[in-house]
């Protein structure tokens, strides 16, 4: 038996507990969406109003798991920007005499 899996788009609507998302497809539906291993290990973040793309299988039709999130220049992000100072980067070494 072959996994048939169905490939959507939506849009983020709201962020979840525990890298969980409300996405909205293009139709209205609204699913609950987990981010897959890739977007994690490469640390993409997702906020709302972000355009993914999705994989859900036919048999639940209420949760998918987002695979890419599309590049979108309409969409303004207004994270603030934070500043972690000298204590984040990487230790500076004394000068050699």
């Amino acid at each position: 038996m072959a996994d048939c899996v169905v490939e959507v788009e939506g849009k983020v609507i709201a962020v979840l507990p525990g890298t969980m998302f409300r996405v909205e497809l293009s139709n209205g539906h609204q699913v609950l969406a987990h981010i897959s291993g890739k977007l994690r290990k490469n640390f993409i973040k997702l906020t709302t109003g972000d355009r993914v793309k999705m994989e859900m299988t036919p048999q639940d039709i209420e949760k998918a798991r987002i695979v890419y999130r599309m590049k979108n220049e309409d969409v303004t992000h207004n994270a603030p920007i934070r500043s972690y100072g000298p204590h984040r980067h990487a230790p500076s070494r004394p000068a050699s005499r």
